[in-house]
């Protein structure tokens, strides 16, 4: 029988702020909506607050830009600091055209404008949030904190909404992960025709973040989901297995 999976939002968090115990403000909102974690939960956090909490938030006022910056910025019509913090963010441009940077961070995500996002900030105009030096680390500290608060064995999730090549519309997908394998591999499993499984790779973690989106909603400031009844496969690998080797990708 297939998983009967629910997805629940936990929305009693405060406003985010630099320092904030995320995993403590989540088991005790959790608690609070009478939702409490339990063993096999996955909890998916957004991006935006676990920057925050990082102080991953960086002032425009003091960014002087670059002549690539000015120019792009000057083309298209672009903010040059927001532009400055998105080249300082990324390894590699693959892209500078038509207003969209698309860039590769150093964590290896291609992505558009290295993640840096100037929505739900909460301090004004002038400033722009950028991702976790290290999602994965994020998301082993949240799980720790929640596992010491409530004694749960779960998993966590980093989301972030990116873009996809070939298709409109955006989605949800895991930049970090601790206590789940991002993938479900199928290969050497048989079908219902009896054929052999080759290349069939299910990217879980990236599912889980996606559907996880229906709950928290762009604009309805709920940054946090529980997924309670995914079967999950435990593991310690991050999301690094996600990241396709530049050598298998024909599209960079």
């Amino acid at each position: 029988m297939p998983p009967n999976v629910t997805i629940i939002p936990v929305d009693r968090l405060p406003e985010i702020a630099d320092g904030d115990d995320l995993g403590r403000l989540i088991a005790d909102a959790c608690s609070a909506q009478q939702t409490p974690l339990a063993d096999g939960d996955v909890v998916v956090v957004t991006q935006k607050i676990v920057s925050k909490a990082e102080g991953r938030v960086a002032d425009l006022r003091g960014v002087e830009p670059s002549a690539q910056a000015r120019d792009f910025a000057l083309t298209w019509e672009k903010d040059a600091r927001a532009v400055e913090v998105i080249l300082r963010e990324a390894v590699r441009v693959v892209r500078m055209e038509g207003g969209v940077l698309i860039t590769e961070t150093r964590h290896g995500f291609v992505c558009a404008n290295s993640g840096v996002d100037a929505s739900n900030v909460g301090r004004g105009g002038d400033y722009v949030v950028l991702l976790p030096v290290d999602p994965d680390a994020s998301a082993r500290r949240i799980r720790d904190t929640l596992r010491d608060a409530t004694g749960a064995d779960l998993a966590v999730i980093v989301s972030d909404t990116f873009g996809r090549p070939w298709r409109e519309g955006a989605l949800n997908v895991a930049i970090g992960c601790a206590g789940i394998e991002p993938l479900l591999d199928y290969r050497g499993d048989v079908d219902s025709d009896g054929r052999e499984l080759r290349s069939t790779v299910i990217a879980v973690a990236d599912e889980l973040a996606a559907a996880s989106e229906l709950v928290m909603h762009k604009l309805h400031r709920v940054p946090v989901a529980l997924v309670r009844g995914y079967p999950y496969e435990k593991s310690d690998s991050g999301i690094r297995p996600v990241i396709r080797e530049r050598g298998k990708d024909l599209f960079r």
